[in-house]
C-alpha cells in the first residue's frame, strides 16, 4: 500500500537560508532576448503550508501532490513558475501562461535499460517548481516533419519568444524550459555544489551545470561540466543545405570524451542528495542544454497530447499560432534522430532517488510518505507559521548550527533520523525548532 502526501504551498518565504542557500550568479543563457517591463508573475493559489520552512524556494512555490504506490511517484503540478517569467504574449510567442493540470509518474527506483532512448514527442522531465523541461521544437526545415531537419530552439535562428529563463509558452498556456532555468537555479548555491533541479521521465535526477571535478569525490573542486557534443564539419547533405552551423539539431554530433558527460548529457557520481552516488543528468550551458535522450525507461505520462502539446493530462490547447509549436495536418511526432548514437550504451550502474517532500493535510505530526527522494517513513513536523530560527534551535540543543544542518540533511529532513544522529529524543528536536508547538 502506498502512502499519499499532498503539498499545497504558496510563496517563497521559506527556510532557504538553512537548507538551500540562495546565491546570485551570471545567468547561463544562450540565444535568448531579454524582455523589458514589469511583468506580474503567474499567481499561485493561496494556501497555508506549515512545512514550507523545510523546502527550498522552488519547492515551496510549486503546488504539487505526490502519491507513492506500486513503485512509482505520481506527481501533480500546476506548471506555474516560482520566479517572475518574461512577458507573454510577446512578438515571438502569442500565448499567455495558464495554470496546468499535470499528472506525471516516475519510478521510485529508476534503472538503466542498457540502451539509450532518444527524446521524442515528450517532456524530458519535470523541474522542482513544477515546470516541464521540453528542449525540442516542432519546427522543421520548410515546415516538413519528414525532412529530418529539426530547428534547434537555442540556435537563435528564429524568434521563439524565449524569456530570460530560456522558457516560453505552449498554445495550451504551458510554460516550459528549453534550456537552463535561470530563475530556478539562482535560488541555489549552484557554483558551490551540484544543484538538484528536477527529475527526468525515467526517474533519474537532473542537476545544474556545475559538478565535482572528480565524479566520485565530493571533496574535489566544483567545476562547470562540459557537454560532449560539437557542430559537425562540412555541409548538410540534404534539406536546407549549407554548412553545419547549429541551426538544426542534426547539425550536432556526439564525440565521446570531448567533455565530461555521455551522450545523454549525464554521468555517474556523487551529489549532496546522493552521497553514495547515482547516475544523473546535467543541464549544460551548451548543446544539448537539456538532455535529448534517457538511459532509463521514460514513463508514458510525459508524452505530449493534443494540439496544445499538453503532457500528463494537461488541458488541450486552443489552437496554435506559434510556428514551432504547430505541426502539419494529421499530427505526427518529433523524430527520434537527434544526432546521438543509438548504439552507444551509457556508463554502467547507478540508481536514482526522488524529490523527498513532506506531507500536508493534517496539523501536527505527519508520517513522511517517501515523497521525491525522502526516506520511507519518519516523522515530519512544523509550527503554525513562518520558518524556525536554526541559530536559536542550535543554542537550545547546545550544539552548533553546522551540526544541526548536518543532522537535518537535505530537504525535507526526517526528524526521527535527525534526532538519532544527535542522540536526543525526536520531541526534543521538534520543540527546539518550534518552541511552544503542541
Amino acid at each position: 500500500m502506498g502512502r499519499k502526501i499532498s503539498i499545497v504551498a504558496a510563496g517563497a518565504a521559506v527556510f532557504s537560508a538553512a537548507l538551500a542557500a540562495t546565491v546570485s550568479g551570471t545567468a547561463l543563457a544562450h540565444g535568448v532576448k531579454p524582455t523589458a517591463g514589469s511583468v506580474p508573475r503567474a499567481k499561485k493559489a493561496e494556501a497555508f503550508n506549515p512545512w514550507s520552512f523545510l523546502l527550498n524556494p522552488a519547492e515551496a512555490a510549486a503546488r504539487i501532490s505526490i502519491d507513492t504506490s506500486a513503485g512509482y511517484r505520481f506527481v501533480r503540478a500546476d506548471g506555474l513558475p516560482d520566479h517572475q517569467p518574461g512577458r507573454f504574449p510577446n512578438s515571438g510567442n502569442p500565448h499567455s501562461i495558464k495554470e496546468q493540470n499535470y499528472d506525471f509518474r516516475v519510478p521510485l527506483h529508476p534503472a538503466k535499460t542498457g540502451r539509450i532512448t532518444p527524446l521524442g514527442h515528450q517532456n524530458f522531465g519535470i523541474a522542482l517548481n513544477g515546470v516541464p523541461f521540453d528542449p525540442l521544437t516542432a519546427e522543421y526545415w520548410n515546415r516538413d516533419r519528414n525532412s529530418g531537419w529539426n530547428l534547434e530552439a537555442m540556435s537563435g535562428a528564429m524568434d521563439l519568444g524565449l524569456d530570460q529563463h530560456n522558457a516560453h509558452v505552449q498554445p495550451s498556456g504551458a510554460y516550459h524550459y528549453h534550456a537552463l532555468p535561470t530563475g530556478l537555479i539562482e535560488q541555489f548555491p549552484y557554483r558551490d555544489k551540484p544543484a538538484l533541479l528536477g527529475y527526468a521521465a525515467d526517474g533519474f535526477p537532473i542537476y545544474g551545470p556545475y559538478g565535482y571535478r572528480a565524479p566520485a569525490d565530493a571533496a574535489s573542486p566544483v567545476v562547470q561540466l562540459r557537454a560532449s557534443y560539437r557542430i559537425k564539419s562540412g555541409n548538410r547533405p540534404s534539406g536546407p543545405g549549407g554548412s553545419y552551423d547549429g541551426t538544426f539539431v542534426q547539425d550536432y554530433e556526439f564525440a565521446a570524451g570531448l567533455g565530461d558527460l555521455d551522450a545523454c548529457n549525464g554521468r555517474e557520481g556523487v551529489t549532496p542528495e546522493y552521497p553514495g552516488g547515482t547516475y544523473h543528468y546535467v543541464i549544460t550551458a551548451s548543446f544539448p542544454f537539456i538532455p535529448r535522450c534517457w538511459v532509463g525507461r521514460p514513463d508514458g505520462s510525459f508524452t505530449m497530447r493534443g494540439p496544445g502539446n499538453a503532457p500528463g493530462g494537461g488541458g488541450p490547447g486552443a489552437g496554435s499560432g506559434l510556428p514551432h509549436e504547430m505541426g502539419p495536418p494529421g499530427g505526427g511526432s518529433r523524430p527520434a534522430n537527434i544526432g546521438a548514437p543509438t548504439n552507444m550504451g551509457p556508463p554502467p550502474g547507478g540508481m536514482g532517488g526522488g524529490f523527498g517532500r513532506p506531507g500536508f493535510g493534517q496539523q501536527g505530526g505527519m508520517r513522511q510518505g517517501g515523497g521525491f527522494g525522502g526516506p520511507q517513513g519518519g516523522r515530519m513536523g512544523g509550527r503554525m507559521g513562518g520558518p524556525p530560527d536554526l541559530n536559536a534551535a542550535a543554542q537550545r540543543l547546545g550544539i552548533s548550527v553546522q551540526e544541526l544542518h548536518q543532522a537535518l540533511g537535505p530537504p525535507p529532513p526526517d526528524f526521527d533520523s535527525a534526532a538519532r544522529r544527535l542522540g536526543i529524543p525526536t520531541e526534543q528536536l521538534i520543540q527546539a525548532l518550534h518552541p511552544g508547538r503542541q
